[in-house]
């Protein structure tokens, strides 16, 4: 039991967490700190090469972070599933996925990360993988596996060696790239092993012969290696993908139905990284100095697993025989194990069943370990394949709520010290021998030299001092008597009273002047006062203005505060209608079947046998919207289709649309569809669009005939029966966008029958889909392009066949300014119907010089260049080279489309 209970790493809790409480980034950007005390989390090395280990520090909670990624169409599903809409759709802005179940419900799921059939492999890396290899530049071990059916793009996402393309590298290669980036070659390490788990055998792809390895658990720390494994250093990028190269040599890959390169095996990636801590600089300095050079240098070790999952697949799919039958199997119980410990984990089970598999006893740390884990689910959107994408998208919602206790792992590395401290030492001595020496001879050839120098600078100032002296005395002795005769000469020539009339005219300018300066001083005072005033003045105004923001800040606080309140208040209430109008529901059921209930006590029999079913049916309606009682199917089976196609005509309007509802999630499955035509349930719901004028009924019975369309010995059924005249009059009188939905779907798939083209559109089916692009909603519009692409489709191969001449039948009835304008239509089921549209009409030559002058050229151009599927994109550069038309006017217009 101990054992077992070990993939949780001694007590680490789980717990449910909702996939909407928290983003995909804010988990991985908070990183744990080293707390005070030298306490840090460590784990001791087989040569005991470091020295003492300091005591684990505690761990900081991570849960496992799950992105999904939808792959695009392939080339197969592109011509299979054509007329059919993906099972699958994402909406990335709100991290939601949307599953359907048929045509107008699904399952929403929300994920940390959701990433499209667009998304490039950088971004894939940078919200999947990055934060993981950063944690383990930091010290901490960290894990990347993807997972998901065959096919759907797992070793693309991981694997990729990006040697033709580099923005088609996958995340083993980009994350190296980010590793090396930060390490120093001459104190850190990174050594990467290789291994395969095939058939519960661990194999190293990097040495082939070590093909049975064992794995050791560590009775101290818990840690999982693996001892016979080939551990190879690496030092630059380009070795890595040679040993990337050299180990995908060695895995096991078989061609199946689902994909011509299918893993046989579960490959998985180990880098281990060790890098020295530098610390920073103290704030005493030669104190700070002699700390850092007795410590020891702290490493860091972080270990990166990444996980390729062999896809998930069944046998009558894949069609496996033999041998790889055998290796199918394997795959499936050992991820059957995996997916047995995580709902362990998930549940805070006492018991997780670690040891059922050896891929759970390798990935033990990833799921409820030490690790920080990130998990990638990869989808397809083919409709043939909605069981495994939905038990794809399961397993993720599971991972979301397995929680991880991450630890720092650092230890202190003093052999290295000592031997830094050896050859500091030796080095220091020589250098102060040299320094002695040098300072000796040094201070003796300066006491000579200043002994010459003070000896000379006495000589020379003394003899300068003496000609200074005698030099300064002449000129002193000549001064003076220059000035006694100047002064002599001065009073002979004024006399005593003309010098004191003098002196009182300048006293007198003198005394002016200073009048006037002390009234320039006043006005500059005066100035500076109003000059303060303005200043002080403008400083209220200032205070003023802030404290005036300052309210209107806490007004915009209070008002956005109410604003949220009425939200919630709102959401409140939206939430109360809804339980009412479910009670009223339930209310108005009981009402009916006390009704019938009083009216068999009285011997009254209204409705004969029809009224016997009644019940069953509202039943059944119940049990659809609610899911707590029995399937359509069950009921199917107990009352039988004659009953219930009989309560189509019934007078009770309740018992009218909930029989409509029976039939119509019946006609959603295949097997039904033909029991439903020949018991005349198709004429039932095309005689209903006419004699009800319930547009609930028109709506669920156009859903009904929209999944009969699906089949094509029912579209001529249609057909025969008038369903698109009634269909198009339908649309004509409907307001609803979910009957216009219905409507235009099911014209959408009589559109893709090459026999009822002409019949088609002569009974009004072209101009009924143009007629509704009047309510302008995307799932109006989206069914409306699909049926002008599937008719321009087989426009284009009975024109290549020879069957039909002249000119496109939709130019004729006016489509193409339509399709012209939602070319760049911002829906993309929209936009690429409308581009398929434009590409087959411009096949043909005759349509050309309609398009041109329609506004259709330049859409086709922009198409070549700008459309986001390739397949799309091709097609239009070959009908834009293939039309002499289309080159004479591009040469024109001096376009270049290449």
């Amino acid at each position: 039991m101990a054992n077992n209970n070990s993939f949780k790493n001694g007590g680490v809790k789980t717990k449910s967490i909702s996939s909407s409480s928290s983003s995909y980034s804010s988990g991985y950007k908070s990183k744990p700190s080293v707390t005070s005390g030298g306490r840090r989390s460590s784990t001791g090395s087989s040569g005991n090469s470091a020295g003492a280990l300091h005591k684990d520090t505690p761990g900081v909670s991570g849960r496992v972070r799950v992105a999904v990624r939808l792959r695009p169409r392939n080339t197969e599903e592109q011509s299979t599933d054509a007329d059919f809409a993906d099972c699958v759709e994402v909406q990335p802005e709100l991290k939601r996925l949307k599953l359907r179940r048929n045509n107008w419900d699904s399952d929403t799921f929300e994920f940390d990360e959701v990433l499209t059939e667009f998304a490039s492999q950088k971004r894939v890396y940078e919200v999947v993988a990055k934060p993981v290899v950063e944690s383990v530049l930091d010290g901490y071990n960290g894990t990347v596996m993807a997972y998901g059916q065959t096919g759907t793009g797992k070793t693309y996402t991981l694997g990729r060696l990006g040697d033709e393309d580099t923005s088609a590298r996958g995340i083993m290669v980009r994350a190296m790239e980010d590793i090396l980036a930060e390490i120093s070659p001459e104190t850190d390490s990174i050594s990467v092993s290789y291994l395969q788990l095939y058939m519960e055998t661990i194999q190293d792809l990097l040495d082939p012969t070590n093909d049975n390895l064992s794995i050791m658990e560590d009775p101290k720390s818990g840690d999982i290696s693996l001892p016979g494994a080939t551990l190879i250093e690496v030092r630059d990028q380009p070795s890595f993908v040679e040993l990337l190269r050299l180990g995908e040599a060695h895995r096991f890959a078989a061609n199946t139905k689902l994909n011509t390169e299918s893993s046989r095996s579960h490959a998985i990636l180990m880098v281990h990284v060790k890098k020295c801590v530098k610390e920073r600089d103290g704030e005493n300095g030669g104190k700070a100095h002699m700390s850092r050079t007795m410590k020891p240098p702290v490493v860091r070790k972080g270990k990166l697993i990444v996980v390729d999952l062999a896809g998930s697949e069944r046998i009558d799919k894949s069609g496996s025989e033999g041998h790889t039958l055998e290796e199918a199997k394997s795959i499936n119980l050992s991820l059957s194990a995996l997916g047995k410990c995580i709902n362990a984990l998930a549940e805070n089970s006492s018991h997780v069943p670690v040891r059922d598999s050896k891929l759970t006893r390798l990935l033990r740390d990833s799921f409820g370990g030490t690790a920080r884990t990130s998990l990638v689910i990869t989808i397809g959107p083919s409709p043939r394949h909605r069981g495994e994408t939905s038990s794809t998208i399961m397993f993720g919602q599971r991972a979301m709520k397995v929680e991880n206790m991450l630890k720092i792992k650092e230890e202190f590395d003093y052999k290295s010290l000592a031997r830094k401290l050896d050859v500091q030492l030796e080095s220091l001595i020589a250098e102060h021998e040299r320094e002695q020496k040098a300072y000796q001879d040094e201070v003796q050839k300066i006491r000579l030299d200043a002994k010459k120098q003070m000896s000379d600078a006495e000589k020379s100032y003394k003899d300068a001092f003496e000609k200074e002296r005698l030099k300064y005395q002449r000129e002193s002795m000549e001064s003076i008597k220059k000035l006694e005769v100047q002064l002599a000469a001065n009073q002979e020539k004024q006399g005593d009273k003309r010098v004191k009339v003098g002196f009182k005219d300048e006293g007198v300018r003198g005394s002016a002047e200073l009048i006037e300066a002390k009234k320039l001083l006043q006005n500059e005072i005066l100035l500076r006062k109003a000059a303060e005033e303005e200043i002080s003045n403008l400083r209220n105004q200032v205070v003023q203005w802030k404290r005036s923001e300052t309210t209107g800040n806490a007004e915009i606080s209070k008002l956005q505060k109410m604003l949220e309140d009425e939200v919630h208040h709102r959401e409140k209430l939206e939430e109360e209608i809804s339980m009412l109008q479910n009670q009223l529901l339930q209310l108005s059921f009981d009402a009916d079947e006390t009704r019938k209930q009083l009216e068999i006590g009285h011997g009254v029999d209204m409705t004969g046998e029809m009224g016997s079913l009644v019940s069953p049916v509202r039943q059944q309606q119940m049990a659809y919207s609610g899911e707590q009682k029995g399937s359509v199917a069950k009921l199917f089976e107990q009352v039988g289709l004659q009953k219930i196609l009989s309560l189509l005509e019934a007078e009770d309007p309740d018992v009218r649309i909930h029989a409509v509802k029976v039939i119509a999630n019946l006609a959603a499955e295949a097997t039904n569809q033909e029991k439903i035509v020949e018991a005349g349930g198709l004429t039932s719901l095309l005689s209903l669009l006419t004699t009800s004028e319930d547009e609930n009924i028109h709506r669920v019975a156009a859903g009904a005939i929209a999944n009969l369309a699906m089949n094509e010995t029912n579209q001529e059924l249609i057909m025969s029966q008038g369903g698109i005249s009634l269909l198009a009059m339908t649309a004509e009188n409907a307001d609803d966008p979910q009957t216009l939905r219905m409507v235009a779907g099911a014209i959408a798939n009589l559109c893709g029958n090459d026999k009822l083209q002409l019949m088609l559109r002569a009974e009004g089916g072209i101009k009924a889909l143009l007629g509704m692009v009047r309510c302008r909603h995307p799932d109006v519009l989206a069914q409306v392009a699909r049926g002008i692409a599937n008719f321009a489709k087989c426009e284009s191969r009975a024109s290549t066949q020879g069957i039909k001449t002249g000119k496109s039948l939709l130019i004729e009835d006016g489509a193409l300014p339509w399709i012209v304008k939602n070319a760049n239509n911002e829906a993309s089921p929209i936009r690429r119907h409308v581009e398929l549209a434009l590409c087959h009409m411009a096949q043909h030559e005759v349509n050309a010089k309609d398009m041109i002058s329609g506004g259709a050229l330049w859409e086709l151009v922009k198409i070549s260049r700008d459309c986001s599927r390739e397949d799309i994109r091709i097609l239009a550069r070959r009908t834009l080279s293939s039309s002499p038309t289309f080159q004479l006017e591009l040469k024109r217009l001096r376009l270049n489309t290449g």
